[in-house]
């Protein structure tokens, strides 16, 4: 039953891109949509939605010992793919960062919220990952690809990097808060000022999915024969190489079992999240490559999950 209803978001997810797709087609909004979509996400929704999720968990919840395996298996194989790349695929500096994130960055708003809730039971499950996310990789990310968008770099301008993302500025934002909570025992911001932050922040994940569909229209997936090979490896690597990562540190180093260890390998085996693309968008490199990165891991993770859950359910 918590499979098939997993299953179900996956569909409610395609719906939204296919909308995004089909205003694209019709040119509903005109030509920049899909950029102001894009733009409105990067600093405004998603950094509310953050907050919004993060300043209502517990505090032990969101750095639950699970962040171990997420950020090990997560580093690994970005590191495997930068391997590959200089083997294989010879992409440039910031293409390869893309490729990098879209082999080890989880869908953990889009897909990971329901599958933590239909699969896993607890939604609290994704908040390490979350942090995870925002507070080392986009940061590391976003600043080599300022550099090599830009041609400077500097040690101060790296330090402030963190400061200037607003999803990594909201997350740390609701972490405060959940904090504070834990401490005072009660949630300290008052229902009127929460009700309209958790508003603005439900619009994140429809927005970031309409573009990511509009961006499919006059396309097609696969079309960049030169990235082709790049988009098979870092969906091989997001969907099975990661899950199997996760699995062997869960079970063998960290000791986990049951419940914990389930939801660690199903965490880990999520498509590339559509920020990845957005990343890409927010800067203009790698955008064909990261599209088709996510799309394919997305349309292929539900197998994997599913092939998971019969196991190891």
């Amino acid at each position: 039953m918590g499979l098939l209803s997993a299953m179900q978001g996956f569909v409610v997810i395609a719906v939204i891109i296919g909308t995004g797709y089909v205003a694209a087609r019709f040119n509903v909004g005109g030509p920049t949509a899909q950029m102001v979509l894009n733009r409105y996400a990067f600093f405004v929704t998603n950094p509310f939605l953050m907050f919004a999720i993060l300043s209502k968990e517990p505090i032990l919840e969101i750095f639950h010992p699970s962040i171990i395996v997420a950020f090990f298996s997560a580093l690994a194989v970005g590191v495997l793919f930068l391997i590959l790349n200089k083997l294989f695929y010879h992409m440039g500096p910031a293409d390869a960062t893309v490729g990098a994130l879209n082999s080890l960055y989880l869908n953990s708003n889009n897909i990971g919220l329901p599958i933590a809730t239909y699969i896993l039971g607890n939604p609290a499950l994704v908040a390490p990952i979350l942090v995870m996310q925002q507070a080392i990789f986009t940061p590391i990310a976003l600043t080599v690809l300022d550099y090599t968008t830009t041609g400077k770099m500097s040690l101060k301008k790296a330090l402030m990097q963190p400061l200037h993302q607003p999803l990594l500025i909201g997350s740390l934002g609701g972490i405060l808060v959940s904090a504070i909570s834990a401490w005072i025992g009660f949630y300290p911001i008052p229902k009127f000022i929460y009700d309209p932050v958790n508003m603005i922040g439900q619009a994140a994940v429809p927005m970031i999915l309409m573009a990511f569909g509009m961006s499919l229209h006059g396309t097609k997936p696969m079309q960049n024969k030169s990235s082709r090979s790049a988009v098979i490896g870092v969906t091989i690597l997001k969907n099975v190489v990661m899950p199997l990562i996760a699995f062997l540190i869960a079970f063998f180093i960290m000791g986990f079992r049951g419940k914990v260890l389930y939801a660690c390998v199903v965490l880990a085996a999520l498509p590339a999240g559509q920020n990845v693309y957005n990343y890409a968008a927010r800067y203009n490199v790698g955008m064909t490559f990261a599209r088709d990165g996510v799309l394919i891991s997305t349309v292929s993770s539900p197998i994997v999950i599913a092939i998971i859950a019969a196991i190891l359910s």
